[in-house]
């Protein structure tokens, strides 16, 4: 995801709240609160805990550059100023959704023009794609933006208009980021101790986390029990890929557990005798919450 938002509105700190010490210069990672990742891991007694996290990129620059650096990430976090008593938050976020709708009508009308005149040699192909540049352009002449378009878009295209938005407002009576990135240098009981409620952070990665339509599956081991992250719809391949590549390509199986049923078992052989564990191939839908163990050999 990425971060932006006016000077002075509390993007940086945004940013070093949510990526903590592991940030390296404008990137860094999210990790995603998941309490079942916690009862897992005791169950395998893990002497190592990984969350899933998100990278989390502070886009930097003005005009053009911002616009550009924006369209490489899947997702965008507004931060809004709602502490200094000189902005309104929503009128802020209207005008950023106006530019990024202004930069897609920008982006798509100059390519409109670069394929109308390649189709005048009579490329069939690339006169339907500038009919439907065509109406794509007309689409945002009426200021809807191209997460309301019926039907898919030219691959080619880079629309920011289609990204996931989500507005952080940035004050005391919202999500008070100074309060938090000081937490985020805290142990994590010591930080508990002061809330006297959830983490506002918490719930921005969450949100994040549905927008995108991530699930989380986990590996468990006694050396180190993990959570990842899939697409919602992708396969048990596509999971062994994201472990690592070797074991995508030397995929033999997959062994299959809802991850309260191996809390419930105690242990993956007491839930491997009560036949809660089964196996599955290369096509199975990975869904969130299974606990994977994938047999392969290279």
């Amino acid at each position: 995801m990425g971060i932006v938002g006016l000077p002075s509105s509390g993007k940086s700190t945004l940013f070093r709240a949510l990526t903590g010490a592991q940030a390296t210069g404008d990137v860094g990672m999210a990790a995603i609160p998941d309490e079942r990742l916690t009862r897992v891991a005791e169950v395998v007694r893990a002497r190592k805990v990984t969350p899933a996290a998100i990278r989390v990129v502070e886009v930097r620059g003005t005009g053009p550059a911002l616009l550009g650096n924006l369209r490489q990430v899947d997702a965008i976090l507004v931060v809004l100023d709602a502490f200094s008593g000189t902005r309104v938050p929503a009128d802020d976020l209207e005008t950023l959704e106006l530019e990024l709708l202004l930069a897609d009508r920008d982006h798509v009308g100059r390519r409109l023009e670069r394929v109308a005149k390649q189709a005048k040699s009579g490329d069939a192909r690339l006169k339907h794609e500038a009919a439907q540049l065509e109406r794509l352009v007309a689409h945002l002449d009426a200021g809807k933006p191209l997460d309301e378009w019926e039907g898919e878009l030219p691959r080619e295209l880079e629309p920011l208009t289609t990204k996931p938005l989500l507005p952080v407002e940035n004050g005391p009576g919202a999500v008070d980021l100074k309060l938090e990135v000081e937490l985020a240098e805290l142990p994590p009981k010591e930080a508990a101790a002061f809330r006297d409620r959830p983490s506002a952070l918490e719930d921005v990665v969450r949100r994040l986390s549905g927008e995108l339509d991530l699930i989380s599956f986990f590996t468990a081991g006694d050396k180190e029990t993990r959570a990842w992250t899939l697409r919602r719809g992708e396969s048990a391949l596509d999971a062994a890929e994201t472990v690592h590549s070797d074991i995508a390509r030397g995929f033999i199986r997959c062994e299959v557990i809802r991850w309260d049923d191996l809390v419930d078992a105690g242990s993956h052989a007491e839930a491997a005798r009560r036949g809660l564990q089964r196996l599955e191939g290369k096509a199975y839908e990975v869904q969130d919450g299974d606990v994977l163990n994938i047999r392969f050999n290279v």
